[in-house]
C-alpha cells in the first residue's frame, strides 16, 4: 500500500510538473531585463510598465472583462432554467436526448464550433464584432453551466418540494425560496467555470471577431506571431495572477457558506457548534 502511494504521489508531482514549469518558466523571465528568454541579467518591472502603458492593451482587457462576465451571466441564468427543464422531464428517452446533445457540444472541437457560428453570423447578416462573440461565448458557456448545476438538481430530494406546496407556497416561492437555494453551490459553479473558459478561449474567438474588435487571448495570440517580446510574458503573467485569484475567491466563498450551512443546520437540531 505504501509503495502504491508512493507511486501516485510522484506521479503527481510529474503532472504538476509538467503543466506549471512552462508558466513558472514564462513569469520568470517576464521580470528579465534582458529582453529575451534566457541568460537572465537582472529584475526589472519594465515590461509590466508597458503593459499598463498600452491603452488599446487596456481597452482589449476590458473587453474580454465585459465578455466573460456577460456570457457567463447569461449563460448561467439559461442554464438554470434549461437544468430545471430536463430535471423535470418525465420521458426518460427525450431527457437522455437532451443530455446527449449538450454533452456534444462541450466535447466539439473548438474549431468546428467557431467556424460554424461563423458560417452562421455571415448568413444571418450579424456584423462581426461584440455581438458575435458574446453570443458565442454564451453559445458554448451554457453546457458547461448545465454540467455544474444539474447534479445538483438531482441531489435534491423530492420530498421539500412536495413539503413547500403542503404549506402553501406556490410554484415561484418554491422556485426561488425552496429550489435556488439549494442549488447555489451549483450555478456558482457554473458561473464561474463559464467565465474561466470565456476569459481563455481562443479558438471560437478567433473566428468571430471583427477588425475593430479584440479579445487578450486573440490579441496575445497575434502579438506572438511578430516575435517573442517580454510583455507578452508579463501579461500572460498578470492573467494567470488573476486566474488564480478567481480561484482562490471561489474556494474561500464556498467554504464559507458550507460553514454557515452547518451551522446553521446544528442550530436547528440544538447541537452546539
Amino acid at each position: 500500500m505504501k509503495k502504491k502511494n508512493g507511486i501516485s504521489n510522484l506521479y503527481l508531482v510529474l503532472v504538476f510538473a509538467v503543466l506549471y514549469a512552462p508558466i513558472l518558466y514564462l513569469m520568470y523571465y517576464s521580470f528579465n531585463s534582458g529582453g529575451a528568454m534566457h541568460d537572465f541579467e537582472s529584475f526589472t518591472l519594465d515590461y509590466y510598465k508597458e503593459v499598463f502603458a498600452d491603452t488599446r492593451l487596456i481597452i482589449i482587457v476590458i473587453n474580454t472583462l465585459v465578455i466573460a462576465l456577460l456570457s457567463s451571466t447569461i449563460a448561467t441564468i439559461i442554464a438554470v432554467f434549461g437544468s430545471l427543464a430536463i430535471h423535470n422531464m418525465r420521458r426518460a428517452r427525450v431527457k437522455n436526448t437532451l443530455l446527449s446533445l449538450n454533452n456534444v457540444l462541450i466535447v466539439s472541437p473548438d474549431v468546428i464550433i467557431g467556424a460554424s457560428f461563423l458560417i452562421l453570423f455571415t448568413l444571418v447578416g450579424i456584423k462581426l464584432g461584440f455581438a458575435s462573440v458574446l453570443i458565442s461565448h454564451v453559445a458554448f458557456s451554457i453546457p458547461i453551466a448545465v454540467l455544474m448545476i444539474l447534479p445538483r438538481l438531482e441531489e435534491m430530494s423530492p420530498t421539500l418540494i412536495d413539503a413547500a406546496r403542503d404549506l402553501g407556497a406556490s410554484r415561484r416561492d418554491v422556485l426561488t425560496k425552496v429550489i435556488l437555494p439549494f442549488i447555489r453551490p451549483g450555478i456558482f459553479s457554473g458561473f464561474f467555470m463559464a467565465l474561466t473558459y470565456s476569459l481563455d478561449d481562443f479558438a471560437v474567438t478567433f473566428f468571430v471577431t471583427g477588425s475593430g474588435y479584440s479579445t487578450l487571448a486573440v490579441e496575445i495570440y497575434s502579438r506572438a506571431r511578430q516575435g517573442v517580446s517580454l510583455s507578452i510574458n508579463a501579461l500572460s503573467t498578470l492573467i494567470f495572477l488573476f486566474t488564480i485569484f478567481l480561484v482562490v475567491a471561489y474556494y474561500i466563498s464556498t467554504r464559507r457558506s458550507e460553514k454557515r450551512r452547518s451551522g446553521e443546520a446544528a442550530a436547528r437540531m440544538g447541537v452546539p457548534r
